[in-house]
């Protein structure tokens, strides 16, 4: 079973020219062309948190939003929300609860198709080293429950390529090297991250990057091909 993941911090739809543009971010996520997506940042930060994104735009994208918002009009949790494709069946979703000084959270879901089961994580990390460690090991410690197939992506926020907090992850896990993602007008940084379970092989990971995706937000999506071992 082939499959391509991405993570897009979508900066809540606010562009390079500062105006908040939904139908700008709705047209990268089309052309990413995913089958799973872990979005960051996509409710107002105040307020009632609503989605910046309206939803019949992304029903008409034929993308469904995993379950898991804790307010009306908001899309997600803490501003992590993950999308997926119609013909892939959501068959459980709940949020996880990160430890932070600042409001931070994790969403974490399980999927199905062609009768094959997965994990899929999308969070959005803190800004100081030792609480990345410990929300990476709070994530890793709720998927060491499952002994199946699982990828863990989002706004990492580890500007190191290989060390930092991304060593929490440990040997049980593969982070995949996409380049830098931030910011998207000239990166420095590998922020967005796609980290994936022995389960699976990736064929290419990269970061999405064309004129589009520069304009829309202040990161660059990254996506990866992968393909589930039998």
């Amino acid at each position: 079973m082939h499959l391509t993941f991405a993570s897009y911090n979508i900066h809540k739809g606010v562009g390079l020219d500062g105006r908040l543009d939904a139908d700008r971010i709705i047209r990268v996520i089309h052309e990413l062309d995913a089958d799973v997506i872990a979005l960051q940042e996509v409710d107002r930060r105040f307020g009632a948190r609503a989605s910046v994104l309206p939803r019949v735009m992304l029903d008409e994208a034929e993308y469904d939003i995993v379950p898991v918002r804790m307010r009306p009009r908001s899309m997600g949790w803490h501003g992590n929300s993950v999308l997926v494709r119609k013909s892939i069946e959501i068959f459980d979703a709940a949020p996880i609860t990160l430890p932070s000084l600042e409001p931070r959270g994790a969403v974490h879901a399980r999927f199905r198709k062609e009768g094959r089961e997965f994990d899929v994580v999308g969070m959005h990390l803190d800004l100081s080293g030792l609480l990345r460690r410990r929300q990476i090991e709070t994530v890793c410690e709720v998927m060491r429950h499952g002994t199946g197939p699982a990828v863990i992506m989002g706004d990492l926020n580890e500007w190191s390529p290989h060390g930092g907090a991304l060593r929490a992850f440990g040997k049980a896990w593969t982070v995949l090297s996409h380049g830098r993602s931030f910011p998207g007008s000239r990166p420095l940084a590998p922020l967005d991250r796609i980290v994936h379970s022995a389960h699976w092989h990736c064929h290419k990971a990269e970061v999405f990057h064309n004129s589009l995706a520069v304009s829309a937000s202040d990161h660059l999506p990254v996506r990866a091909q992968m393909e589930l071992r039998a």
